[in-house]
């Protein structure tokens, strides 16, 4: 599993103009399964996302073709871990159960 956290790197004026574009993205991605979770970062720096476990390769060419990265308004920096321990309504992501 991932956290994903995507910092912008342009002006907000650019990221706006872009925003629509992005969000279309994020609905490919979670109608394919891709991602849990996603949101603005306190203060609109950027995003994080929560992506389902898949291989680090794999994850990485779906956030290459983010809008924002294409056009160079932002980055992402990709946090893995192994989710041990969940609320009773994330439990079907909880991988130490599935491993064992």
């Amino acid at each position: 599993m991932y956290i994903v956290l995507l910092n912008y790197k342009a002006p907000l004026e650019e990221i706006d103009y872009v925003l629509p574009d992005h969000c279309a993205w994020l609905d490919r991605q979670y109608a394919l399964g891709y991602f849990l979770a996603s949101g603005r970062r306190a203060g609109r720096t950027g995003d994080v996302f929560i992506a389902r476990p898949m291989t680090r390769e794999k994850l990485l060419a779906v956030l290459a073709t983010d809008p924002f990265v294409l056009k160079r308004l932002a980055s992402h920096e990709v946090v893995e871990f192994e989710a041990t321990r969940t609320a009773p309504d994330l439990i079907i992501h909880n991988e130490a159960l599935r491993a064992g």
